[in-house]
């Protein structure tokens, strides 16, 4: 059985970013390399333990949340913006990245969970299983057979991954993955400002949906002088008032697996690091650890004097490129 590993950059370099915040973590010039260092651990950890044969990294783009935000006004209006110690490096972990030849996207519009449920989707087969990297449940509604989420979380100072298949998600939450879209209409989420169903909380919410399977069955319900005495009055109350806030949540909290990817499944197979480029990048950052790891001060290297000015030089040319 081949496998793709799907990365969420994004939610992949907060986690590393707040778990490692440590101040001594600086490049030769003084940059914070706290969220790269963590990221390539995570990353190399997973690598270790999935033996993926593809991968590809997905990226929030500055235009992602446009298209939700048009549905619905509120869709994270207030969350904070990321910090100016963690956007620095978001452009150089994608420079790492082409070094070692590791595909990774962002497309204007699209948020990195659209991307990641997009190519689940479409590479997921009975000879492949795609094993997706975030630190995020909502996509969980992506599972099947042989698509699985991958959660890292730190236990005891050590991090760990916890991996979730269908059957794990149902002994969770009593729900099978594709009725978490459901979910989440009625109960809202708080962390994105999907307004959900006011007066309906998770507990309720899943009552509901494991009493009439979908929001079109619990609606039906409502219309069925029988069905509907299942339902306490105030809650028949509450998802008369507010269909059309459900319905919207619904529509936001859906993951987008319909987004214009080109690669075919061959793009995306694993290839040799350009290790020269690593090496330099990686004395750079002083991730001297990774370069005893991987044994890349053994490699030849045509100039012996890294010139760290020139590599300098060199990210920042990328940087104005990518943004």
């Amino acid at each position: 059985m081949k496998k793709l590993l799907l990365i969420d950059g994004n939610s992949i370099m907060n986690r590393a970013f707040y778990g490692i915040m440590s101040k001594n973590m600086l490049s030769a010039d003084g940059k914070y390399t706290n969220a790269l260092y963590g990221f390539l651990a995570i990353m190399f950890k997973n690598i270790e333990e999935v033996n993926p044969d593809y991968m590809l990294i997905a990226f929030d783009s500055k235009t992602g949340a446009n298209v939700r935000k048009k549905k619905y006004e509120g869709y994270k209006k207030n969350r904070h913006g990321m910090p100016n110690e963690l956007a620095e490096q978001m452009p150089e972990i994608k420079e790492i990245l082409k070094a070692m030849n590791i595909e990774y996207l962002e497309l204007e519009n699209y948020e990195g969970d659209d991307i990641i449920g997009t190519a689940a989707k479409k590479f997921a087969n009975d000879e492949l299983e795609a094993y997706i990297l975030s630190g995020d449940r909502d996509l969980f509604q992506l599972v099947q057979d042989n698509i699985l989420v991958r959660i890292p979380r730190t236990k005891f100072g050590k991090t760990e991954t916890i991996v979730y298949d269908k059957e794990k998600i149902i002994e969770e939450y009593g729900l099978e993955p594709k009725e978490l879209i459901d979910l989440k209409a009625l109960m809202g989420d708080s962390s994105d400002e999907i307004p959900g169903c006011p007066g309906v909380g998770p507990k309720t919410a899943t009552e509901l949906l494991k009493e009439f399977k979908t929001l079109d069955g619990l609606y039906s319900a409502l219309n069925n002088p029988e069905e509907k005495e299942k339902i306490r009055p105030k809650i028949r109350e509450k998802l008369i008032e507010n269909k059309e806030l459900v319905d919207i949540s619904k529509e936001i909290g859906t993951i987008d697996i319909n987004a214009n990817i080109e690669y075919k499944i061959d793009d995306l197979i694993i290839k040799d690091w350009n290790k020269e480029k690593v090496f330099k990048l990686f004395k750079y950052y002083q991730f001297n650890r990774y370069i005893s790891r991987f044994k890349l001060d053994e490699i030849k290297i045509e100039d012996d004097n890294v010139n760290e000015e020139e590599i300098k030089k060199e990210i920042e040319v990328t940087n104005k490129k990518i943004e």
